[in-house]
């Protein structure tokens, strides 16, 4: 502003003489005030700039990234933190700015949201910083690369964890309590009494006892559950701003989260048309972890998934009745003619539950009127996507497999539900 001023003043000189003087003396003094603003700084090393160790990152989860800044010199500072952009975080605002006093210290916060799962590192720090004359804008550049890790958004689990479904959670045993009946775990004897099963009569310790004894079982909690993961190229389309396997990813670790809290053995396997990475079902602590890194970061892959290859391997890494759960989105006729045969062979041994997660774009147009041509269209792409899922549901299910069909944005808590529901009907 000081120099368009000055400009003016240069411009007008020619028809008042007086302006050329008062050109000339700003110009002046503008040079004058540059050369004290650099020589009074502040210097670059008194500037101190510290990244704060990130916190934990979820997708679509607002966070924040927190900076302190060192003020050791003698003169008022303003500085401004820029981040080097990342693949994973959409930082809110350009930069963070803040005013530090002389021998003091500030913390900037600066806003991101995680925009995609996986591991990945933080750059440079850009910075500039000013003094009070704010005629001289200085740069510096700060090492400051750090590791960061965004996982998938498990708030579902949260908000099971919180709400009135609690009293659910009780009735299929997410909490150890008793539950008797025609389980397998033995869990006390007790004197016979009228109406009692005559199969219930434990007669070894009717003999020790003398008198006729009833052995009583609860219902087994401690069950392994497979979670498959399908990473071939049916994941890789968009559902809104996530792709079909960001969904999966979030589901499957939600309910390897519940299941953990009910002591169920928990395992994993992905694949696309080699097996990615796989997990044995187990049910401490530190491998529910240890599944948690090895599936948070899994990427689609463009390739035909082998889904005999991972049905097999399945097969051999269960050695008793287990919930076999498939994340996948098998709506393409090839893929459900290859699917079929085999999840049959599987189902014969296993509970299975596979996992479609349908389009809210397909629904939004089965429900909308057809105005012209283009509208006529899409709503007969519409109707077929509709009937092809239909199809391969009714097709799964005619074989004793349980599907659940829900919208992207809701797999986790269907997911769960249906989780729940077999653990209360004691399917397995």
């Amino acid at each position: 502003m000081i120099l368009g001023t000055i400009a003016v003043a240069f411009a007008c000189a020619p028809g008042a003489p007086w302006l050329e003087t008062a050109a000339f003396t700003g110009a002046a003094l503008l040079a004058a005030a540059t050369l004290a603003d650099l020589a009074i700084g502040p210097r670059s090393s008194v500037l101190q700039i510290e990244r704060q160790s990130p916190e934990h990152f979820s997708m679509r989860v607002d966070a924040e990234l927190r900076y302190e800044v060192s003020n050791r010199g003698n003169l008022f500072a303003r500085v401004g933190i820029v981040e080097t952009p990342i693949r994973t975080l959409f930082f809110v605002d350009d930069d963070v700015c803040a005013d530090v006093p002389p021998r003091h210290r500030a913390t900037l916060a600066r806003r991101v949201t995680p925009v995609a799962r996986g591991r990945e590192r933080l750059g440079d720090l850009h910075v500039w910083y000013e003094n009070p004359l704010g005629l001289l804008r200085r740069r510096k550049r700060v090492a400051a690369p750090e590791e960061i890790r965004v996982y998938p958004d498990l708030s579902a689990v949260e908000r099971y964890g919180r709400l009135d479904v609690r009293n659910r959670f009780v009735e299929v045993g997410l909490r150890r309590i008793r539950m008797l009946g025609t389980g397998t775990e033995f869990e006390s004897l007790r004197e016979y009494a009228t109406g009692d099963a005559f199969r219930s009569i434990d007669w070894k310790a009717s003999a020790r006892r003398g008198r006729m004894m009833v052995a009583q079982y609860e219902v087994e909690r401690s069950q392994s559950v497979m979670l498959l993961l399908d990473c071939g190229r049916l994941m890789t389309p968009y559902v809104g701003d996530q792709r079909k396997l960001d969904y999966a990813v979030t589901a499957a670790l939600s309910l390897a989260s519940i299941a953990a809290i009910a002591s169920d053995r928990v395992g994993a396997a992905a694949f696309a048309r080699e097996i990615i990475t796989a997990r044995a079902p187990r049910s401490t602590a530190a491998s529910l972890h240890d599944l948690s890194e090895a599936i948070y970061d899994l990427e689609p892959r463009f390739q035909e998934s082998d889904y005999a290859k991972a049905f097999d391997f399945t097969g051999r890494q269960l050695r008793r009745r287990s919930l076999v759960v498939l994340l996948t989105d098998v709506v393409d006729p090839i893929a459900q003619s290859l699917v079929l045969a085999e999840l049959a062979a599987l189902a014969r041994r296993h509970l299975v539950l596979c996992l479609f997660m349908n389009d809210a774009a397909v629904a939004n147009e089965l429900q909308r009127a057809p105005h012209n041509v283009a509208d006529a269209y899409r709503l007969d792409v519409a109707l077929g996507l509709s009937y092809e899922r239909r199809a391969a549901a009714a097709n799964l299910e005619r074989r004793g497999i349980i599907v659940v069909d829900a919208p992207a944005r809701s797999l986790s808590v269907a997911l769960i539900d249906q989780y729940l529901r077999i653990k209360q009907r004691g399917l397995l």
